[in-house]
């Protein structure tokens, strides 16, 4: 065998040509999201859009505004994940959306000063952002096969790398054009960005993998699903059905709350009670559906399931991790600081760590690991860094007990949180982009991918129910006397939430069984 084929045999093969293209369009679109999205909340709290709001409940709105969108540019992955997978393909569907992005870009710079059209815009680019978040993912591991899947890691740790190149220069200069030039400018020149990534995008149609849509599949996961909760044995119940049903009416109770949460935070949490109990009430009677499908399709089943209970327990993740552009934000406005610095620039430290780390744990760390007879699997690296985000979190929390106590403090401080909660950041978001792909069965890649992004939104699910109960006055009463300031004590709350959640996912990590399902060479 020549050293060339022995290679390929090995997964060693050549980079695809294409990739190029996918990484330089990612770049722009990461500057033209994280462009607008690190500016939003300072932008609101001063902005025509909020002043008819009495002041002091202008940030808890902004802080509402943003999460809300959060959740929609990561709910919208299930609407992209589903016409790609059954009607228009990735590459399609990546197009069309993104042409759906820049016009969103475009209603944001031009309806500065108008609610309803400025709303317009943050929705159109939640739509195109969130519909074409998953596939592009998904786009880059097609580009791959058997011959050639170690490259896969190398291109996703690079293509996480870009994301956050384009991430450091936007949020390095979007606040200066935000205070230098006004919002017109600042949020225009992301939507001109957004318009490059798609012309990048177009130019290497030609030279991309595409793997066809997936025509109406009977054994579908939805199809087992439901054989599975509806399949009588002689002799037992249903006990699965039952507890699929009580989901059912634990979303219908969730929308009873929409005058207390709004519409968004109970949609979510209906969400979460369809997903919960009808997983739960699937895999008690999965079984069942052996015989009225094939093995391979109720075993495919069963594996999306294991992977969704990983997907929820990284979802206190995220609940700490955006509130970096929220809370931190307005952290950071009670510091002491340059009076031509923006405590919203903080925040650029965020994607240049990341740029220093994924080398050194790659070049440095993983290796050292390695040789001292500790492998730093895909599932261990998520379980540490669920763990780091909760202690970068108790910094933060620290922080305020001191800014509450009237010390000065300076921003610099802020750095500390920052640099725990990045490293958390790469052994979780970096590794769970290749960790979905290579666990979802070929058939499911973009809809896996979709409920990977689909955690993001209830991890922010999780602040907006956690914003809503300090405003319940019994609430605030109980936090008033652990002698903490409500922004301290859902600081350490959100660190315990992360630290808990860490634990039980080593747990169940120990019994998680790996699959590969890269496509055959």
């Amino acid at each position: 065998m020549t050293t060339t084929a022995a290679a390929t045999a090995a997964g060693q093969g050549p980079m695809p040509r294409q990739i190029p293209y996918i990484i330089g369009n990612e770049a722009c679109e990461r500057f033209s999201f994280y462009g607008m999205r690190n500016i939003l909340v300072p932008f609101l709290i001063t902005s025509v859009i909020l002043s008819m709001a009495p002041e002091a409940e202008r940030q808890g709105i902004a802080k509402d505004v943003f999460h809300t969108f959060v959740i929609g540019v990561y709910f919208f992955p299930l609407l992209g994940g589903w016409i790609s997978d059954r009607f228009f393909g990735k590459y399609n569907t990546i197009f069309w959306l993104s042409i759906v992005y820049v016009i969103g870009h475009a209603f944001l710079a031009i309806f500065e000063d108008n609610r309803t059209g400025f709303y317009t815009g943050l929705f159109l680019i939640a739509l195109g952002s969130g519909g074409i978040k998953p596939l592009v993912s998904a786009f880059v591991g097609d580009q791959f096969d058997k011959s050639n899947e170690q490259k896969a890691k190398v291109v996703y740790d690079a293509f996480y790398w870009t994301i956050n190149f384009g991430s450091f220069f936007a949020s390095l200069l979007m606040p200066v054009f935000l205070k230098n030039y006004g919002p017109s400018v600042a949020f225009g020149i992301p939507g001109l960005l957004m318009f490059i990534a798609l012309v990048i995008f177009w130019a290497g149609r030609r030279k991309y993998v595409h793997l066809p849509p997936s025509p109406p599949n009977p054994h579908s996961f939805l199809n087992v699903s439901r054989s599975a909760l509806l399949a009588q044995r002689p002799g037992a119940g249903r006990p699965g059905l039952w507890v699929a049903a009580l989901g059912i009416v634990l979303s219908l109770v969730a929308f009873g709350f929409i005058g207390k949460l709004g519409f968004v935070s109970a949609f979510c949490l209906a969400i979460v009670f369809l997903l919960a109990f009808g997983g739960l009430g699937t895999s008690m009677q999965l079984e069942r559906a052996r015989g009225l499908h094939p093995d391979e399709a109720v075993d495919g089943v069963r594996a999306v399931l294991r992977i969704l209970i990983v997907f929820a327990l990284v979802t206190p993740f995220w609940s700490l991790f955006d509130q970096k552009a929220s809370t931190w934000v307005l952290q950071g406005e009670l510091m002491t600081k340059p009076s031509w610095f923006q405590s919203a620039q903080m925040q650029a430290l965020n994607p240049a760590l990341v740029m220093l780390i994924i080398p050194f744990n790659n070049l440095v760390l993983y290796p050292a690991l390695r040789r001292m007879g500790f492998q730093p699997t895909a599932l261990r690296r998520m379980g540490a860094g669920i763990a780091f985000s909760g202690l970068a979190w108790i910094v933060a929390g620290m922080l305020q007990l001191a800014i509450d106590g009237g010390d000065p403090v300076t921003i610099v401080w802020q750095v500390l949180p920052y640099a725990l909660l990045t490293f958390g950041e790469v052994l979780v978001s970096a590794t769970g982009l290749e960790f979905a792909y290579s666990q979802a069965p070929p058939s499911m890649k973009g809809s896996i991918m979709s409920f990977w992004m689909l955690s993001v939104t209830i991890g922010n699910l999780w602040v907006l129910l956690s914003n809503a109960a300090v405003r319940n006055e019994v609430v605030t009463s109980q936090i008033g006397l652990t002698g903490l300031s409500e922004t301290a004590f859902l600081m350490f709350f959100f660190a315990g939430f992360a630290l808990l959640a860490a634990l039980v996912f080593a747990l169940y990590a120990r019994r998680y069984p790996m699959q590969d399902h890269y496509r055959p060479a």
